[in-house]
């Protein structure tokens, strides 16, 4: 019997998630979470063998808990769903410890047989999400640079942010001209848009 975590945020799909694994012999759904931070506690609770998390939840994301749980419940296997085909979001997923990551709008018995692929061992991603995350740019950001963007929310002052990085207020401006230069955008909010909408966020 496969153990079974599933973490989203919208009820009515969870439950019907819940309900259509149910009707499979061999998966048993132990937990369920409205939340990442829920599902990471749910997971070292109940130690399920696969944790099916939504990509987009409030507290942490499919991703965080998906590198959470790589560090604090490594024998629980991660897929992660998506509403929305978010291509950009595949290297990062897998990066993060994913083993599966697949639409919601993938057919009935998809997900079981991903869960039941994932357990035992191997990976599985959408292939049409996989040829989109293929052509997808590359990252023209350096990582200090990323850094100052993820530090950075554009109602952040700059000093907050070089006090987090533990960088000069100087220092933080010309990362924040660099970055604007090299994305060809008008601004911080711009930025952290068009690089979270690539997947380098």
């Amino acid at each position: 019997m496969i153990r079974i975590l599933l973490a989203d945020d919208e009820e009515l799909i969870r439950v019907a998630v819940a309900a259509l694994l149910d009707l499979e012999p061999d998966l048993d759904v132990v937990a369920q979470a409205a939340d990442g931070r829920a599902a990471v506690e749910a997971a070292r609770a109940h130690r399920p063998d696969v944790a099916v998390v939504d990509l987009q939840m409030p507290a942490l994301d499919g991703i965080a808990v998906a590198a959470e749980l790589r560090r604090t419940v490594p024998s629980c296997t991660v897929v992660i769903l998506t509403g929305r085909g978010r291509p950009a979001q595949l290297p990062r997923a897998l990066a993060a410890g994913a083993k599966g990551f697949l639409p919601k709008g993938s057919p009935g018995g998809a997900l079981a047989d991903v869960i039941r692929r994932v357990h035992a061992g191997g990976r599985y991603v959408d292939p049409a999400l996989a040829a989109d995350a293929l052509s997808l740019p590359e990252c023209p950001l350096t990582q200090r640079e990323l850094d100052v963007l993820r530090c950075g929310d554009p109602d952040v002052p700059v000093t907050v942010v070089a006090r987090r990085l533990n960088l000069s207020p100087g220092t933080v401006r010309n990362h924040l001209t660099a970055i604007v230069t090299k994305l060809a955008v008008a601004n911080r909010a711009e930025a952290a848009a068009k690089a979270r909408d690539n997947g380098w966020l």
